[in-house]
């Protein structure tokens, strides 16, 4: 467990992630983060939270039209 402090950034207040952190998550300066809440508080991850539903989606439509591609693909 790390306890992090708020700080002031500008004219935002922020937290400084430690370097263990930041190589946990696989992220650097410049990447995007994303906050979601969880029955246990709150989630930060480097991945999209609704990719898994977006891929779904596509599958379901793939799978849908699966002749159509077939046939575009020749």
């Amino acid at each position: 467990m790390h306890a992090l402090k708020l700080t002031q950034i500008g004219n935002s207040v922020g937290v400084i992630l430690p370097k263990e952190v930041l190589a946990r998550l696989k992220v650097e300066k410049g990447d995007t983060l994303h906050l979601t809440d969880t029955p246990g508080g709150i989630a930060l991850t480097p991945y999209e939270p609704n990719l898994e539903q977006q891929l779904a989606i596509g599958r379901e439509f793939m799978r849908e039209y699966r002749d159509t591609f077939h046939a575009l693909a020749k």
